[in-house]
């Protein structure tokens, strides 16, 4: 039974995970940044030096392809994820997908075998979703859910657009985005929760993924002064915002379900210790497996928002941010997880990904599943995200089966 090169995999892991540091040794490579720029520049180099031929579409979308000489025509086997992070990010979260699927590669290269079918690797665009929205961008331009040329004019947090940055750091390539029609998808990535590492399972065979409902909710009251105005006279859009919070916590809290809802940023107007907010700007990020419930889910905080702007005297609208429903993953692929799993004598768990990956994109166009393996203290985008070495090597060596698999 062969297996990777551990050393090569955890060292690059590493040299990937140096690159992007500030001053303060956080590291952040953001989508089409400077930084992000050097990462892709690391990554082509390896893709070179591996013998594949890279290929980079016009949203940026980097490919390692491994084409045989007696493969011309076939659809490839895709292993994928990204290599952009969140800001002061840790080093595993996509670049761990990427950098185990060129390590699975090299390793079936030097074996000898030689694949019915080409085997690719990608990196895609802007997956956090940090500096340009939407999250999952790359995967879902391939996947032909948006036009490239949207993606293109998005502009970003600090004002940037998408196309001019790309074009700028080098990677606005020339291949059309979906030019790569895959067989089958695979992705492997840390777990980004707590679940493997508390039931003491290495290995995720992920069946599932969770559907997102993103909303930006903006409140509009009265400013007024915080001394001089009586509670029962106010029109005060932060309390409003208060209790959508309290509204939505104690709600999915109280469910017997898996709906999980957040409120992550929040901005008020006027913003001044002595005066009454005039607005409260904030984001709503409601996730359940089922897309009945995650549909009940954003019913109930539409009553309640309407309910609330007629307690509160004050006015709301909401924006839509992202909407992606629910993915059921590939079962053949799933069985071959826990398949290959069993016969390295690791356990195994079937589960659902709370998090969003690029793998529900292309679920859209080619059987999918992903590998997870355990995350310490359920711990993620921080820089204290970790797996141990032995962890990722094991989840490594089960990508490498299925896709010797798949591959046939």
């Amino acid at each position: 039974m062969i297996t990777v090169d551990a050393q090569r995999l955890l060292g690059r892991i590493r040299e990937l995970g140096a690159i992007g540091r500030d001053s303060e040794g956080r590291l952040i490579r953001l989508a089409a940044s400077d930084t992000d720029r050097l990462g892709r520049d690391l990554l082509v180099g390896w893709l070179r030096q591996a013998g594949l031929d890279v290929a980079i579409d016009r949203i940026g979308n980097i490919f390692g392809i491994w084409q045989g000489p007696n493969n011309a025509g076939q659809a490839p086997l895709l292993i994928g994820s990204h290599i952009d992070t969140v800001i002061d990010a840790g080093i595993y979260d996509g670049c761990y997908g990427v950098l185990a699927g060129l390590e699975v590669i090299e390793t079936l290269k030097a074996s000898g075998f030689s694949p019915p079918r080409p085997v690719a690797v990608a990196a895609f665009t802007n997956e956090e979703g940090v500096r340009y929205t939407p999250d999952m961008m790359g995967s879902l331009v391939h996947a032909g859910g948006i036009g490239f040329e949207t993606v293109l004019a998005a502009v970003g947090t600090d004002g940037s657009v998408l196309g001019q940055e790309l074009a700028r750091i080098g990677y606005a390539g020339d291949k059309e985005p979906g030019f790569l029609k895959p067989h089958a998808y695979l992705e492997l990535h840390i777990e980004q929760g707590p679940v493997l590492e508390r039931e003491g399972v290495p290995i995720g065979a992920v069946e599932n993924l969770q559907g997102i409902s993103w909303q930006r909710i903006t409140i509009d009251g009265v400013a007024n002064h915080a001394g001089t105005t009586p509670m029962s006279m106010r029109s005060d859009a932060g309390h409003a915002a208060a209790r959508v919070i309290t509204f939505l916590h104690d709600r999915a809290k109280a469910s017997n379900t898996p709906t999980v809802a957040t409120v992550g940023t929040m901005r008020f107007e006027p913003n001044a210790i002595n005066v009454i907010p005039s607005q409260a700007v904030f984001t709503v990020d409601l996730r359940d497996p089922d897309e009945q419930r995650l549909q009940a889910e954003e019913a109930a905080l539409a009553a309640c928002l309407e309910q609330l702007a007629a307690a509160e005297g004050v006015t709301i609208s909401v924006e839509v941010l992202a909407r992606f429903e629910p993915v059921i993953f590939d079962i053949r692929i799933v069985e071959l997880i826990e398949a290959a799993a069993k016969t390295r004598g690791l356990g195994v768990k079937r589960m659902t990904s709370g998090a969003g990956h690029d793998a529900q994109m292309m679920a859209r166009i080619a059987p999918a599943a992903m590998i997870f393996v355990p995350s310490a203290g359920g711990i993620s985008h921080n820089p204290r995200e970790h797996t141990e070495d032995a962890e990722l090597v094991a989840g490594a060596n089960i990508l490498l089966d299925v896709v010797t698999e798949l591959a046939k």
